[in-house]
């Protein structure tokens, strides 16, 4: 799957220290550090907290009740993954933002795919140079 477009990614969420929280794996949910599961972050979605009642606290708490919940939870690929995390963050605090008020795994496919900054070229060229690369080998074999 990792030559594949990159919207269907790994996908964590920030607290407002910067600690990214992300859904690796059966009952894991690592909240130690800046870096997730696959290597550094390379988009960003940056979210207005300010209308939240409650701010960075209520945004840190929901993080922290997800990241509870997901520790107890098996990951599935297709139905309860890290992207299902942070929907349940964003749930939790009644987060509305982008036209979004009940946020899932696919809205928040989409919406990372389409508003979402990269951090580097690095970053972009990570995302889209090996499907790329596919697409132009399969090209060139159908057409030998």
């Amino acid at each position: 799957m990792t030559s594949l477009p990159k919207y269907e990614g790994h996908m964590g969420i920030g607290t407002s220290e910067g600690i990214v929280c992300d859904f690796q794996g059966p009952y894991y949910v690592s909240d130690r550090g800046r870096s997730m599961a696959f290597g550094n972050p390379t988009r960003a979605l940056k979210v207005d907290i300010s209308s939240l009642h409650g701010g960075s606290e209520l945004w840190d708490e929901c993080i922290r009740q997800a990241n509870a919940e997901y520790n107890t939870r098996i990951h599935n690929l297709f139905c309860d993954n890290c992207h299902s995390h942070v929907a349940y963050a964003l749930n939790a605090m009644s987060l509305k933002a982008f036209g979004i008020q009940r946020w899932d795994m696919v809205k928040l496919c989409f919406l990372t795919f389409f508003k979402a900054r990269f951090l580097s070229l690095r970053g972009f060229v990570a995302q889209f140079l090996p499907f790329t690369l596919l697409v132009i080998v399969v090209v060139t074999v159908s057409n030998v």
